[in-house]
């Protein structure tokens, strides 16, 4: 028979539950107030908008800079529940491809403060041992980089740009997205659009160099299927 924990390891086990829980809560607390107040927020903003003292955040989080990385992590989650199905669905390449885009923009059109608290870093008040927006690049990038290599080695071509590729399509992506979201001169549609015709016309140049024409309203159904 399953025996019931009970004592002192019962109790650890239901403080660490509300530890968990109360950490949770504290960093929407933070997302919250950074969406209303901006990405320059102190603690004391966290801690009124969460109706706590500061020294009951401290309880929960060693510094600022542990409550940073807690938002930055709960950010990717954010970012990674839209880019994901973006990333894993299939259909037409050029589509496909405006699809990923304006994932990655609609994340950051909807929550431009809390991107910006993120990006910045001016939050945290010593080094952190994590680079939360590295980290989501890496992640995006070694999606990108594994369709990428798929299809070439299905199209029998070279793989070993995929991934310096990968990165630079991040970068070009990461980089236009900022300028956007600071000029705001343009639709995100618009953008979207842009952005994917050049990465298209990059992908389409790189096909017909190996003689492989491919139809942008088609799947980009390989040759051969690659385990």
């Amino acid at each position: 028979m399953a025996r019931t924990v009970k004592g002192p390891d019962a109790r650890r086990e239901r403080w660490k539950g509300h530890r968990e829980q109360r950490r949770a809560e504290f960093v929407e607390s933070t997302i919250a107030v950074v969406a209303k107040k901006g990405p320059d927020v102190g603690m004391e903003d966290v801690a009124a908008e969460a109706g706590v003292s500061k020294p009951v955040l401290y309880r929960h989080f060693t510094d600022k800079s542990d409550l940073y990385l807690a938002v930055g992590q709960r950010a990717t989650e954010l970012l990674m529940d839209r880019m994901g199905p973006a990333l894993a669905a299939d259909g037409p390449i050029r589509a496909r491809i405006e699809r990923i885009v304006d994932a990655y923009l609609s994340v950051i059109e909807e929550n431009p403060n809390l991107y910006r608290f993120v990006v910045k870093g001016s939050f945290v008040d010593r080094p952190v041992e994590k680079d939360v927006v590295a980290e989501d690049k890496n992640l995006i990038a070694t999606a990108l980089a594994r369709i990428l290599g798929d299809y070439l080695r299905a199209f029998d071509m070279d793989s070993g740009g995929a991934e310096p590729w990968a990165h630079a399509l991040v970068g070009m992506v990461q980089n236009a997205g900022d300028w956007w979201l600071d000029r705001q001169t343009m639709s995100r549609e618009n953008l979207s659009d842009y952005l994917a015709t050049i990465i298209w016309h990059a992908i389409d140049g790189l096909l017909r160099s190996a003689g492989v024409q491919a139809d942008p309203a088609k799947p980009l159904t390989p040759l051969r299927l690659v385990d």
